[in-house]
């Protein structure tokens, strides 16, 4: 049986306490927070599909914030959210390589049989299903776009 991403999550912030890891321990806290809040507000349990959709969202989350904080030349800011990144994505799958992901695209617009622009949303959505949490969806998006000549 394996273990669940909820489980894993607990299991490493019990870790991060005994280890005194401050920094890694407010991030696994923030992580467990923000699924927390979903299940309240969804009323349900989180599957693992689901909580990795919300620690993309963490993830680009903080890569917004990145940007902002090098706009206003916040370098300790910018370290921070950088570290909290870093140790989010060791709870998402091991990421694909370009190659990997081209051959998705080019795999998801023959079955869709996208021909257009158009028909992005089809390719993205397959795509998407079969990438979940193993690609940048917006450098994905990208691809497919130039992909369908748009």
């Amino acid at each position: 049986m394996t273990v669940s991403l909820k489980d894993r999550i607990t299991e490493e912030m019990k870790a991060a306490m005994r280890a005194r890891d401050t920094e890694r321990l407010g991030t696994i806290r923030m992580a467990q927070a923000a699924i927390k809040q979903r299940e309240v507000d969804e009323r349900i349990s989180l599957d693992d599909a689901q909580v990795l959709g919300v620690i993309e969202k963490m993830i680009k989350t903080r890569k917004e914030a990145i940007a902002q904080f090098e706009s206003g030349g916040r370098a300790d800011l910018v370290a921070k959210e950088n570290a909290e990144i870093t140790q989010l994505q060791a709870y998402l799958p091991a990421q694909l390589s370009s190659g990997e992901v081209d051959a998705l695209i080019k795999a998801a617009i023959a079955e869709v049989g996208a021909t257009s622009i158009k028909e992005m949303g089809k390719v993205m959505a397959l795509v998407k299903q079969r990438a979940a949490g193993q690609a940048d969806m917006a450098a994905v998006s990208a691809q497919i776009k130039a992909a369908l000549g748009g």
